[in-house]
């Protein structure tokens, strides 16, 4: 299991689907993480997470929980995972809103850069990120990320264009900030 001071990781379960289909459906934390914002079904988010998230080969998803009370607060993933060329995109969202704004998604995200590139020996690690997401931005940048490409006016939100922002960083970028 990874953890950290504050959390710590456990492979997503079945029983874990009706917490993760209430954060999928919460329009706060999806509004700065998912470009439909589609509201799902109970049935559409097992389905979702039976098939792309618990059985597939390319990826690695994980409860975040808090350690002092062992409560899931989100999820975080490793997707699109190349052993060949050795990279991977990441996704994390903290679903628990009291959690937000206190360091969790910094120290979430830390850990599984660190898992990335020192247990699995990945070179590089990606993301996407809504340019109105200015403190996941913030947190990225300070984590080592780099901006290494913009997917202009992709995203459409409260009646504006948002850019989608891809970013990346390479391990010896993250490890020189640690």
């Amino acid at each position: 299991m990874l953890s950290s001071k504050r959390l710590q990781f456990r492979k997503m379960v079945v029983s874990d689907i009706e917490k993760y289909h209430s954060w999928r459906n919460d329009l706060d934390v999806m509004k700065t993480t998912s470009p439909s914002l589609d509201l799902y079904s109970l049935d559409e988010t097992r389905h979702f997470v039976e098939n792309i998230i618990l059985n597939s080969t390319s990826s690695k998803s994980y409860i975040i929980e808090d350690r002092e009370g062992n409560t899931a607060i989100g999820v975080t993933s490793l997707i699109n995972i190349d052993t060949k060329n050795r990279n991977a995109e990441c996704i994390i969202d903290i679903g628990e809103k009291e959690f937000w704004g206190k360091g969790y998604g910094t120290e979430a995200l830390k850990l599984l850069l660190e898992y990335a590139f020192l247990e699995l020996n990945l070179h590089r690690v990606s993301l996407r990120v809504f340019s109105l997401n200015e403190r996941a931005i913030h947190i990225y940048n300070k984590l080592g990320f780099t901006k290494e490409g913009v997917m202009r006016e992709n995203l459409y939100r409260n009646g504006k264009w948002h850019d989608i922002i891809i970013m990346g960083v390479l391990k010896k970028e993250f490890m020189s900030k640690q």
